[in-house]
């Protein structure tokens, strides 16, 4: 439970909730709708229920989508509730109930295809959550997850104060924004108000919401029309698809680092390129040009794209990476005006938009002229 929630609440609350199915907003039809809208999985998803409760919603993803559930609660009673359940239901073998906290989980990275929340991401923090369990997702895996919003740009103040003091609330599009800004990509959403009387205006929402991770690695020799048209897409001109077909070619290239970004259904949806350039004589990486299929804009493609090849850049031992870029949207992964460091190009950018970005501070960081790769023509 929340730190503002003590001991008595946390009493009442079991005390109100035992021998229920579910102990939030929903139905065994609201958790169908959403493993519907979840998307294609793999025939017996490796799925992580956390804050399972007594259960319901492991019961029914272990029953209809065959899923194979990690149960997550610290509730001994309702883990053994489940367990009783899941024998009845000749389920046992599927769901495997576990006393642990959501925010300490023990598993490897990437061991999930499927997380599901219902009603307990509060205990983290919707932003908290999002970015912790995220390496437990396998590529293309899924997380759905509700949270209680404000159906009202104007609630009570009375009720402003209280949440703003014990949880405070957002709406369905700022809760949405950070979800993209954790690289999730969103894919639908089921809205359930919640009741209030006659004479209170309405308060909070429970929101459920689909997330997928994109899928990023290497381009392979089949991405390369996809890439070309990813590039046509995003940009006015064909200028910068025909850059990358340059670099392609060119001594500066690094396979390694040509990150396409992957949509669940197999559609190369956004691109990031690095390639070796140098400040006078010493080596750095170029990121650009990074492009977003049209239909994919905003929605995280391109971050995931970006953020993979940054870290195929530190893997490769590389510590030094400049773009030239805009100055609201890149200095979220790390980057500062080159010029602190004494970098700069050859050419005249507003200062702002010629940016660095340093993996390990405690190396030393060459000062200089950038010198790009010749098919940059600069």
């Amino acid at each position: 439970m929340p730190d503002f929630i003590d001991d008595a609440i946390i009493n009442a609350f079991y005390d109100l909730h035992r021998d229920l199915p579910r102990q939030g907003p929903g139905s065994d039809a609201t958790t169908q709708r959403l493993l519907t809208l979840a998307g294609p999985l793999p025939d017996r998803p490796r799925t992580l229920d956390l804050g399972c409760g007594p259960g319901r919603a492991a019961l029914l993803l272990a029953d209809v989508a065959g899923a194979e559930v990690t149960a997550v609660d610290t509730h001994q009673p309702y883990l053994d509730q489940l367990r009783r359940s899941a024998i009845q239901r000749r389920l046992e073998h599927a769901i495997r109930p576990v006393n642990v906290s959501m925010a300490e989980l023990p598993y490897p990275d990437h061991s999930f295809d499927l997380i599901w929340a219902e009603g307990s991401v509060y205990h983290l923090g919707f932003d908290h959550a999002l970015r912790s369990w995220r390496r437990l997702l396998a590529p293309g895996g899924v997380l759905v997850v509700t949270e209680c919003e404000w159906t009202t740009p104007d609630p009570a103040p009375d009720l402003r104060a209280y949440w703003d003091q014990s949880y405070p609330l957002r709406s369905t599009e700022q809760n949405l924004a950070a979800a993209k800004a954790a690289d999730y990509a969103y894919t639908g959403y089921v809205l359930r108000t919640a009741p209030t009387s006659p004479t209170t205006p309405p308060m909070t929402r429970d929101e459920n919401t689909m997330l997928h991770t994109w899928i990023t690695r290497a381009e392979t020799p089949q991405d390369i029309p996809a890439i070309r048209t990813v590039a046509l897409g995003a940009f006015p001109t064909p200028l910068e698809a025909d850059l990358i077909e340059a670099l392609r070619v060119d001594e500066a290239w690094s396979p390694e680092l040509s990150i396409v970004a992957q949509a669940p259904d197999g559609t190369v949806a956004g691109y990031a390129l690095l390639t070796r350039c140098h400040v006078d004589a010493a080596p750095a990486l170029a990121l650009g040009p990074c492009a977003v299929l049209p239909e994919y804009q905003k929605t995280g493609a391109g971050s995931a794209a970006v953020r993979a090849g940054l870290q195929a850049a530190r893997d490769k031992g590389e510590n030094l990476v400049l773009v030239l870029g805009h100055p609201e949207y890149y200095p979220r992964f790390g980057f500062t005006p080159a010029s602190a460091y004494g970098i700069r190009p050859s050419f005249e950018v507003p200062d702002e938009a010629m940016m660095a970005l340093v993996f390990d501070d405690t190396i030393a960081v060459p000062s200089g002229t950038i010198v790009y790769p010749a098919p940059f023509g600069v």
